[in-house]
């Protein structure tokens, strides 16, 4: 069998959609009518269509389903509206001021999301939350707290439902780093990722050091 080789590592953005202020990794693939702010993409992650993200930061190896929504928009709920006149009253009046101070509120609550997170159709990630690497984030959930590594969440609110992993396995896994590995390393174990199970992978390329 002729060993994998990788392909070119440029990331791959649709026509339609908008970034700004965005770093994209190798080989990201950012999918129909994405919309980002201020947003890191690790190597090799990618956001399925109508994914809308700010002020965020995206691991490697991240898959991201359609329509979810990572740091959600904020409203100032303890001023007399909740409204975006009373913070960008400069798309209704010439001359008025943008609230600064309420945008850096929001720049200061961003999502940090490790690496190999899965994130299902339609979450939504709530202003300030991190998500820990291997993490599994369900279709529809509104995840409104840090989720730990490895850990599945479900529901609205979010809660934990299960680890994909014993304690010691996902040790393993974080000690091997995997996801840090360059493109010739990763085409050697690529297949393995595919046929053994995941103690098995980590007891094979831990020896192989």
């Amino acid at each position: 069998m002729t060993a994998p080789v990788p392909r070119d590592d440029e990331p791959r953005i649709h026509s339609t959609a908008r970034l700004k202020g965005c770093r994209l990794g190798r080989h990201v693939e950012i999918g129909e009518r994405v919309v980002m702010h201020d947003v890191s993409v690790g190597d090799y992650s990618y956001a399925e269509r109508h994914v809308e993200a700010m002020y965020a930061g995206i691991g490697k190896f991240c898959s991201i389903a359609a329509a979810v929504r990572i740091n959600a928009v904020e409203h100032p709920m303890e001023r007399i509206t909740t409204h975006k006149i009373g913070y960008r009253p400069n798309e209704y009046f010439l001359h008025a001021p943008l609230d600064s101070e309420f945008r850096e509120r929001r720049r200061a609550r961003r999502v940090a999301i490790g690496h190999d997170v899965w994130i299902g159709h339609g979450a939504v990630i709530m202003p300030g939350v991190t998500i820990g690497n291997g993490a599994v984030i369900g279709a529809n959930a509104v995840v409104t707290r840090d989720v730990e590594p490895y850990t599945v969440v479900a529901g609205v609110p979010a809660r934990s439902l299960r680890r994909r992993f014993p304690e010691e396995l996902a040790a393993g896994i974080e000690a091997l780093g995997w996801w840090d590995w360059q493109g010739d390393r990763l085409a050697e174990a690529v297949l393995d990722m595919g046929r053994l199970s995941a103690a098995e992978f980590v007891a094979r390329w831990k020896e192989a050091g």
